[in-house]
């Protein structure tokens, strides 16, 4: 058959490819313009948290000027030391994230067909060079600038150039775009510009100034940041000018030391940068588990996913149709439609697997007819599948010049346009019907004489089968434990739908197709929604539509999808879900998630990484602010107290020096964080889908801070207060509540790890407690660094006193974790 589409094609040899690459290039775009390492370390400090050090070091540097800079400027250093480390923690931090994107970047690469070396390969986009054969399919993004060759009903949408939305029909000769998509039909394409040449090399200057959004939950956060930055800054100035009030303008400075100690106390610095580093981790986690986020609000929403909308083919089953028998009336006609009616390549493997699967057949019982059928016509015209018709044709003239034209697509459709007999029909129907009750997919064959589309002449049938994949039944199972409801819309006969849905255990219920759907009132297509499972039939506005009205009912709806005509429903849903393997370059870029393999199966894993990733942040959230909430009650009550019990001849005896609170902030706040985004929690599955309006603290969250916060800065106060009644010096009460408020913040990560979920061992999480732990332990041991930070040595009454309140602390937090965990199940 000599055809536009199919016909032989050399294409370039890889030594004329590799020559031609060296002269022009890769076709790509040009290297975008990337922050400098300084820029990016800068970037770090803009931060309303980070303003309050910031602000803070100016005004302490200024002080320790002012008074002569004899001293050693402790406080002033501490302060630097930790905005840089926090900086440096966030750029490292940052640069993980972008190169964690970038692989994932790598793994959703567009690939296109090219005729090389005398045969039609697959291969990634960027290889292309001019003089390169290119054959393009609806759906998929052009990849170079070319001149159309051939073609079969090509049209091509233009808007990412015009502006306009309606397509435009190409013909032979005509110039095509790289950028443009294929919306309909198919073409072969000889490429004549690519990289920085091309159309895409000009909207590189477009596409580099696009941005990554922030996700809601990274704005949440600034939100968040903002308020707590302006309570924090409230509450220390008016501890300050309480303080000088009470105590005089003599320790005007020593009190602004203080009260900025109090901010660094109260601010979670290390917070933004550890979340953005969770989210990135989260990432590439489901990319080892086949399922590609392009954006990063994607890891949050899989979380909240109440409602699973899958199709049938290659998600639920192998993807992997045969043809298990044909029902025809002629044989010999029927193969020969089966060998025209099909755009696929055999010898290339390059196609729909459906197409391919039938070439197989055909080849099965005739290792030459496909070349020689082929070879006998010549086509004339053809019309591609597409969703409005739901069928394919190819008219082809014989040698004695005659005109046919043969047909394969939806059954009920080719039989509509037959000669068949109403009754004929109807017992085709039944035997349609009973075929997709065994799970059979039915294609029908036709043809008929010249163009015409109408009074054809039926053939039969063509049934198909697509095992299901064997792990999906066991998925399904978690998705609807973990409280999500998983319903099919498929292109299929509604009974081959329900059987593999049957099979792979999705629960029971109506099926209906598109046709009924749109039968009904809006009160009934409501019901319909609750007790359907199985869509059949269903056309792109329909699938639309069924995305949309769950939406209505506060759904989070995950939608997948693989054609040019699931863009809008991809688009559309809370979290569209594509194909990396079938899919077309339109579903791929509209989708949030991209599936390496197409499976079901990869989808729970994303949804299980997406539950675990938001469970590691809570975890981070509860330990900061629990530490820091026991510090900031220790401080401010502490200074209140020791406020109005002296008069300013007395001095200043405050909790803690600016520079013990330094130190603790640096040492609890960042190590440990870090290394709970490690962290695996067991049964996130089991969970309820949480609202996309869930507060970042919840209930629980709250009471574990409160509860923790209140016991920690209890026990530092009560030791505060009733240690110098029984003898004990200012320095050493100062020192065991320095140890204790150090010490105890890291015994409340395990807990604040636990109290939503069992927490799997994390070794990083014990290496980081070990190290910090190590650090305070050579603070308060070791002359000079003690001298340092006014400390002295505890005595062993005391230090037994501590391991006393540690051991309290640590079982108060124990048993609420536990408690809360308890209240979740």
């Amino acid at each position: 058959m000599q055809t536009e589409l199919t016909q032989n094609h050399s294409g370039l040899a890889s030594s004329k490819v590799a020559e031609l690459r060296d002269r022009y290039g890769e076709n790509s775009l040009p290297a975008q313009q990337t922050q400098s390492l300084l820029s990016k370390f800068l970037s770090q400090f803009r931060n309303p948290l980070v303003y309050i050090l910031l602000v803070a070091l100016l005004v302490d540097s200024g002080i320790w000027i002012y008074e002569g800079a004899t001293e050693f400027p402790l406080e002033s250093l501490t302060i630097l030391v930790i905005l840089l480390a926090n900086a440096s923690l966030g750029l490292w931090q940052n640069l993980k994230s972008e190169i964690a994107l970038a692989r994932l970047d790598k793994l959703t690469e567009p690939h296109c067909s090219v005729f090389r070396d005398g045969r039609l390969q697959r291969v990634e986009s960027r290889s292309l060079v001019p003089g390169d054969i290119v054959r393009v399919e609806a759906g998929e993004r052009l990849p170079a600038d070319g001149t159309v060759l051939q073609l079969s009903g090509f049209i091509v949408d233009e808007s990412i150039i015009t502006g306009e939305s309606e397509p435009v029909e190409k013909s032979v000769s005509d110039t095509v775009l790289s950028g443009t998509m294929a919306a309909r039909g198919a073409a072969i394409i000889e490429v004549t510009m690519t990289g920085p040449n091309s159309n895409m090399g000009r909207l590189a200057a477009m596409l580099a100034g696009l941005e990554r959004d922030q996700t809601p939950l990274e704005k949440r956060l600034v939100v968040i940041g903002r308020r707590l930055a302006l309570l924090i800054s409230i509450t220390a100035l008016l501890l300050w000018l309480l303080g000088v009030y009470l105590t005089g303008l003599n320790h005007l400075g020593e009190l602004f030391v203080f009260v900025v100690a109090l901010a660094v106390a109260a601010v979670p610095e290390s917070l933004p940068a550890v979340i953005t580093f969770t989210l990135a981790l989260g990432v590439e986690r489901m990319a080892r588990r086949k399922a590609v986020v392009r954006k990063l609000s994607a890891v949050e929403a899989l979380g909240s996913v109440t409602t699973i909308a899958t199709d049938k083919t290659g998600t639920l089953t192998e993807n992997r149709m045969t043809v298990r028998e044909l029902d025809v009336s002629d044989l010999a006609l029927s193969y020969r439609a089966m060998a025209l009616v099909n755009d696929a390549d055999l010898d290339a493997g390059v196609g729909d697997p459906l197409e391919l699967g039938i070439l197989a057949y055909v080849n099965e019982q005739d290792p030459s007819l496909i070349a020689s059928v082929r070879e006998a016509f010549t086509v004339v015209s053809s019309r591609p599948f597409d969703a409005q018709w739901k069928y394919m044709r190819v008219s082809v003239r014989s040698a004695d010049g005659e005109t046919f034209s043969y047909f394969k697509g939806a059954p009920e459709v080719l039989l509509s346009l037959s000669t068949l007999s109403d009754s004929e029909q109807t017992d085709w129907q039944r035997r349609i019907n009973e075929f997709a009750g065994k799970g059979y997919r039915a294609l029908g064959l036709a043809h008929g004489k010249g163009e015409d589309e109408d009074q054809l002449q039926w053939l039969g049938l063509i049934l198909l089968f697509d095992p299901p994949r064997p792990e999906v039944a066991d998925s399904i199972a978690q998705a609807r434990a973990a409280g999500i409801r998983v319903i099919m819309i498929t292109g299929d006969h509604p009974a081959t739908g329900a059987e593999i849905a049957r099979q792979v255990g999705i629960e029971e219920g109506r099926c209906l197709s598109s046709r009924e759907l749109e039968s009904m009132s809006e009160e009934e297509f409501e019901q319909a929604l609750a007790d359907t499972q199985v869509f059949a039939r269903v056309s792109p506005e329909m699938k639309l539509r069924i995305v949309e009205s769950l939406q209505s009912r506060d759904e989070v709806v995950a939608v997948t999808g693989d054609g040019i005509n699931d863009a809008p429903a991809l688009k559309a849903a809370d979290v569209g879900v594509a194909m990396g393997q079938r899919g077309s370059d339109v579903s791929r870029e509209v989708a949030d998630l991209v599936l390496l393999d197409d499976n079901f199966a990869s989808i729970v894993a994303a949804i299980e990484e997406g539950r675990n990733t938001f469970e590691n942040i809570q975890k981070i959230i509860r330990f900061l602010f629990a530490a820091n909430l026991a510090e900031v009650l220790l401080i401010i009550i502490g200074s209140l107290v020791t406020f109005l019990a002296l008069s300013s001849e007395a001095g200043i005896i405050l909790p803690l020096t600016a520079a013990q609170i330094l130190w603790i902030n640096m040492l609890t706040d960042s190590v440990p964080a870090l290394a709970i985004t490690l962290d695996r929690s067991e049964g996130v599955l089991q969970l309820k889908p949480r609202a996309p309006s869930a507060k970042l603290l919840d209930r629980n969250n709250l009471l574990f801070i409160l509860v923790i916060g209140i016991t920690g800065s209890g026990l530092a106060l009560a030791a505060l207060f009733l240690l110098p009644t029984l003898g004990y010096d200012h320095s050493a009460t100062q020192t065991l509540v320095f140890c204790y408020l150090t010490i105890v913040q890291l015994a409340f990560v395990n807990p604040a790890r636990q109290s939503n979920l069992q927490a799997r061992p994390n070794p990083l999480v014990s290496w980081a407690l070990l190290v910090t732990l190590a650090l305070q332990i050579l603070v308060v041991t070791v002359p000079f660094l003690r001298e340092l930070l006014g400390l002295s040595a505890l005595p062993w009454g005391l230090v037994g006193l501590l391991l006393g309140m540690l051991c309290l602390s640590w079982s108060v937090a124990t048993v609420c974790s536990r408690q809360l965990r308890k209240s979740l199940t």
